[in-house]
């Protein structure tokens, strides 16, 4: 035991697949063969990923990768039936709108609308057996008028609506990961792990070698959080090499559970 966690309580492991998108379109099956081979208990789709939808299905069947969620685009009239089509092919409970525009949350009027979006978008997928989250990224963690921007998001979305919390960009924004994800609590049971040195723009490092409070963030969502998933949007590493760095870290000093 470390941390305070008991084994058999550790959260599973997944990794965003967006994380190894440029592997993918060089060798899906071969890469994903290989995140499978590090210990991932799950994987996390993105929209657009390079291979047929019922292939990748397949595949991840195949090595018994868990997929819980996908990232997809906003469910508007142009995408409806895509989201949809997504979580049958994973068989998913629940979807994620992996980012809106910084403008949408630039102020207290922007933040609101924003929000009655969500709560429309919300409603399609509740009518169709899904739970909607949103994805964030830096720009949505602001002070306006002195009112924190994540205090509107939670009053104004509807409860039904869930929060994937980015932990290394609540940072970037500004915020205490660890007082965040404590604030939202299980209206986030997804949660995004990626490491680096806060640079929005910049390369990151795999989890546990940058200046992220990993342990800290585990402890705060021991009791809300589903899944912990691994995410690189850039690298400073091979992102194979990353991604099992990764997973080393947080497997061997007790913070997440893998299959290895």
């Amino acid at each position: 035991m470390k941390w305070g966690i008991e084994m058999s309580e550790l959260k599973p492991i997944a990794l965003q697949l967006y994380t190894v998108r440029e592997l993918l379109g060089e060798d899906f099956e071969g890469t994903v063969r290989k995140v499978a081979d590090i210990g991932y208990v799950g994987v996390e789709p993105y929209s657009g990923m390079p291979c047929a939808l019922a292939d990748a299905a397949a595949l991840f069947r195949e090595l018994e990768l868990q997929t819980f969620n996908s990232h997809v685009p906003f469910p508007d009239e142009a995408n409806k039936e895509t989201v949809l089509e997504v979580a049958a092919a994973f068989d998913l409970p629940c979807v994620t709108i992996a980012m809106l525009a910084p403008e949408e949350f630039a102020s207290l009027d922007a933040i609101k609308a924003t929000c009655d979006r969500l709560n429309r978008a919300g409603e399609f997928a509740r009518a169709n057996n899904l739970q909607l989250h949103y994805h964030n990224h830096w720009w949505e963690f602001k002070r306006i008028n002195g009112a924190a921007s994540l205090d509107v998001i939670l009053e104004e979305l509807d409860e039904s609506v869930g929060l994937q919390i980015d932990t290394y960009w609540v940072q970037v924004g500004g915020e205490d990961a660890v007082e965040v994800v404590a604030q939202v609590g299980a209206r986030a049971p997804l949660i995004h792990l990626k490491d680096g040195w806060l640079e929005p723009r910049g390369d990151m490092a795999a989890v546990g070698h940058g200046v992220m409070n990993v342990p800290a963030i585990v402890d705060a969502t021991a009791e809300t959080a589903d899944w912990y998933i691994v995410e690189q949007d850039r690298s400073n590493n091979d992102r194979l090499e990353a991604v099992r760095q990764s997973y080393t870290y947080l497997t061997a000093n007790g913070l997440a559970r893998g299959k290895k």
